[in-house]
C-alpha cells in the first residue's frame, strides 16, 4: 500500500500545483505535467502488479467507456501527425503529449480514488486549491503587495496565478461546484428544523461555507462576464433539478443552494465589485451602435455612436469558413494559430492563438472524426454524474453527482465564449471533475464489516 499512498499524495499535490505556474500554460510547466502523470502511472502500475484485487478494477470498469473515448481522440491526433494531415506538427505533438497526460490522469483518478474517504480527499483538495487561488487573487487586488504578484499585473481584477481572469473564473467554477457538491453530500438524513440553518452557518460545515464565500467573492472580482454567467446559470439549473428530483428533505436542500445565491451574491459580493460586474455586463456590445444623422443637404447617413467592445464574435464568424474547408479531418491539434491567419478580414488586426470558443476550435483542429469521441466523453461524464441523482441510492452519492454535473455544465457554458480547455490547469481539472462524476456512483465505502452491520452492500 506504500506505493498506492505515494500515488494518491502525488495526484493530490499535482492538482494543487497545476494552477500555480501560470496555469501550467508554459512549455516547461506543461512538460512537467506530462512527466508527473507518466511517473505516477508507472508507480500505480507497479502497485497493480503487486496487488491484483478485483475491487481495484471497479472504478476502471465504470469509467471504461470514457477512458476508451479519450484514447480514441489521442489516437486520431497521432494519425493526423503520422499522415501529414496536421498543418503544425510541432503543436500537434505537444497536444498529443498533453492529451495522453489527461487520459492518464483520468485513469489514475478512477482507478485509485475508489473509496469514499479518498473521494472526500479529492474533493477537499480541489476546494482548498480554489480557495487559495481566490484568496491570493483578492489579496493582490485589495493590497499593495505587488512583489507577491505571479505573472503580469492583474489590472485591478482578480486573476490569481492565471494570466487571464477568465481562466481563473473557469477554474473557480469547477472548484465551487466541488464545494457545493461536498456540502450537499455531507448533509444529514434528518427532519428539517429551522435551527439547522444556524448549524449550516456556524457548524462543522462552516469551513466549506467560508471557502465558498471566498471563491464567490473572487469570481465576482474577476469581472468575468461569461464566468459569472456560467457558474450562476449552472447553479440555478442543477440546483433546481436536484431539488425537484429529491423529495426527501427538499426544504433543507433548497436552503443550502439558495444560501449561496442570497448570502454570497446579494450580501457579501455587494462589497466586492458586484456593481462593477453588473455595469460591465450591461455595457457589453457585440455590434457597433449606430444612429441616423441628418446632413446639410437633407440626406441622412449612419454614424457609429459606440464601437463594439467584444471582438470574439468576429473571430468566430471568420473561423467558420475555416471549419467548412476541412470539416472531418481538421487542420491538426494545436494548429489554430498557424492556420487561422489567412481567414480574418481587415477588421481583425490582432493575432489570435485561440478561437475564444472551445467547441469551434476543437472542431477546426480535430475535425469531426476527433471531436466525436471528445464530445462523447463529456456526455458520458455528465450522464454518470446525473445517475446517482436519479437513482437516489444515498445522500452522499447524489450530492457528489450534482456537484460534478454543475461543474461540467458551467465550463461547457463558459467554453462557448472562451478557451479554458486549451489551458492545461483547467483542462486537467475538468478531466478530474469528469472522473469525480464517474466515482460518484462507482466508489465503495471502504469498510466491508461496517457495511454488513448497516445491512447494505457498502454502496450507500
Amino acid at each position: 500500500m506504500t506505493l498506492e499512498r505515494a500515488v494518491i499524495a502525488g495526484v493530490l499535490a499535482l492538482l494543487v500545483w497545476l494552477p500555480l505556474p501560470l496555469a501550467s500554460n508554459r512549455p516547461w510547466s506543461a512538460a512537467l505535467l506530462v512527466m508527473a502523470v507518466g511517473g505516477l502511472l508507472l508507480l500505480w502500475g507497479l502497485q497493480v502488479l503487486r496487488d491484483r484485487s478485483p475491487r481495484r478494477w471497479r472504478g476502471l470498469r465504470a469509467g471504461g467507456v470514457g477512458l476508451a473515448l479519450l484514447i480514441a481522440a489521442q489516437a486520431w491526433v497521432a494519425v493526423q501527425i503520422a499522415t501529414g494531415l496536421t498543418r503544425d506538427s510541432g503543436a500537434s505533438v505537444e497536444y498529443l503529449a498533453l492529451g495522453l497526460a489527461y487520459t492518464g490522469l483520468f485513469a489514475l483518478l478512477v482507478g485509485v480514488f475508489t473509496t469514499r474517504k479518498r473521494l472526500n480527499w479529492l474533493l477537499g483538495v480541489l476546494v482548498v486549491s480554489g480557495t487559495l487561488q481566490a484568496f491570493y487573487g483578492a489579496l493582490m487586488v485589495l493590497t499593495d503587495l505587488q512583489w507577491l504578484q505571479i505573472g503580469p499585473d492583474s489590472g485591478g481584477v482578480v486573476s490569481g496565478t492565471f494570466v487571464n481572469r477568465n481562466h481563473l473564473a473557469g477554474y473557480l467554477e469547477m472548484t465551487l461546484a466541488c464545494g457545493i457538491g461536498l456540502m450537499l453530500a455531507l448533509r444529514e438524513d434528518r427532519d428539517f428544523r429551522w435551527h439547522h440553518l444556524a448549524e449550516l452557518l456556524i457548524g462543522p460545515k462552516a469551513r466549506i461555507r467560508l471557502a465558498l464565500i471566498i471563491m464567490v467573492i473572487a469570481l465576482v472580482m474577476s469581472h468575468s462576464r461569461m464566468g459569472n454567467t456560467a457558474f450562476f446559470s449552472s447553479l440555478i439549473v442543477m440546483g433546481g433539478l436536484f431539488t425537484l428530483v429529491t423529495p426527501t428533505h427538499r426544504t433543507r436542500n433548497a436552503l443550502i443552494l439558495v444560501s449561496v445565491l442570497v448570502i454570497d451574491v446579494l450580501v457579501i459580493s455587494q462589497w466586492f465589485g458586484l456593481e462593477e460586474l453588473q455595469q460591465r455586463l450591461a455595457d457589453t456590445r457585440f455590434e457597433d451602435e449606430v444612429a441616423l444623422v441628418e446632413q446639410a443637404d437633407g440626406a441622412t447617413r449612419e454614424v457609429v455612436v459606440r464601437r463594439e467592445n467584444v471582438d470574439r464574435d468576429d473571430v468566430a464568424v471568420y473561423a467558420w469558413p475555416q471549419l467548412l474547408e476541412r470539416p472531418w479531418q481538421g487542420y491538426g491539434a494545436g494548429s489554430f494559430e498557424t492556420t487561422f491567419q489567412r481567414f480574418p478580414g481587415r477588421d481583425v488586426t490582432g493575432l489570435f492563438d485561440h478561437a475564444h470558443n472551445d467547441f469551434l476550435q476543437f472542431a477546426i483542429e480535430y475535425g469531426g472524426v476527433g471531436v466525436l469521441p471528445l464530445a462523447g466523453f463529456v456526455v458520458f461524464a455528465f450522464y454518470r454524474a446525473l445517475t446517482p441523482v436519479w437513482q437516489r441510492r444515498s445522500l452522499y452519492r447524489s450530492g457528489v453527482g450534482v456537484g460534478a454535473a454543475m461543474g461540467i455544465l458551467a465550463l461547457m457554458i463558459h467554453s462557448a465564449a472562451d478557451f479554458n480547455l486549451q489551458i492545461p490547469a483547467n483542462a486537467a481539472t475538468f478531466v478530474t471533475l469528469c472522473a469525480i462524476a464517474v466515482l460518484a456512483n462507482a466508489h465503495h465505502r471502504g469498510n466491508r464489516r461496517r457495511a454488513r452491520v448497516a445491512g447494505d452492500d457498502g454502496s450507500a
